[in-house]
């Protein structure tokens, strides 16, 4: 497997996980909108063709996930593929989803 790289970035309203895998010049993408400093709303995920089937949806939502519970945030899952992802783990994930 080829090294994947998760970068984040943030203004005062949005943000914006990108992940990257080594050779390939798509970015994949999860963008968020932020409610408050305790809620973030996941409001989009686009995964590029060439880098589909690598599981970089699921790793851009661990990330976020990771970063929410270490920031204190709740999180909307409004992106289709985000809400499938908490709902598939509904339990592990009740403290840090905001349904």
């Amino acid at each position: 497997m080829t090294t994947m790289t998760i970068t984040y970035s943030e203004s005062d309203s949005k943000a914006r996980y990108g992940a990257s895998v080594e050779g390939i010049l798509a970015e994949a993408e999860l963008t968020l909108s932020k409610v408050s400093p305790s809620l973030v709303i996941a409001d989009h995920t686009f995964v590029p063709d060439d880098l589909r089937g690598q599981g970089i949806a699921g790793a851009l939502a661990e990330k976020l996930i990771k970063d929410a519970r270490s920031k204190g945030q709740r999180i909307v899952p409004l992106c289709p593929f985000v809400r499938a992802y908490a709902l598939k783990r509904k339990e592990e994930l009740a403290d840090v989803i905001q349904w």
